[in-house]
């Protein structure tokens, strides 16, 4: 019963508030055709201030429309934007992992991201964008 209600609640989010419910879904989530695109596609960047090199304002308006609603309240595990302790651990990463991780998805103990937001009509830049755009908002500077 305790894995059925986070299920319940992502698929609920999912078709409600992560962005591109409007729009319809591609018939696979990722294959192996998406992951090495993805690889390829990766910003390399991974000094501190690397988000330097994205969009920080195309960042913004994909957070608001996509990443918001779990972001914003921590739903899932999902760290909190401008939430420095959370996000430490991340940063330190490197936006490329960070970046990878947000566009084919991750599944940790207690938290996931599912690939691109729930959103696979975002491109692998947009995704670049609002994961920098969180960072940037989410520093300790």
């Amino acid at each position: 019963m305790k894995k059925f209600i986070p299920a319940a609640t992502f698929c609920a989010l999912f078709v409600i508030g992560c962005g591109g419910a409007d729009k319809p879904a591609e018939e696979s989530a990722v294959d192996t055709a998406t992951e090495t695109i993805v690889e390829e596609a990766v910003v390399e960047e991974t000094a501190p201030g690397a988000e330097a090199a994205h969009d920080l304002v195309s960042g913004k308006a994909v957070y608001e429309a996509n990443c918001q609603s779990c972001h914003g309240a921590g739903i899932m595990g999902a760290p909190k934007t401008g939430d420095n302790a959370a996000w430490s651990a991340r940063i330190e990463q490197g936006m490329e992992t960070l970046i990878s991780k947000s566009i084919v998805g991750y599944t940790g103990e207690k938290f996931m991201m599912p690939a691109k937001g729930g959103n696979p009509d975002l491109s692998d830049a947009e995704v670049g964008d609002a994961v920098a755009y969180m960072v940037s908002e989410s520093s300790a500077e």
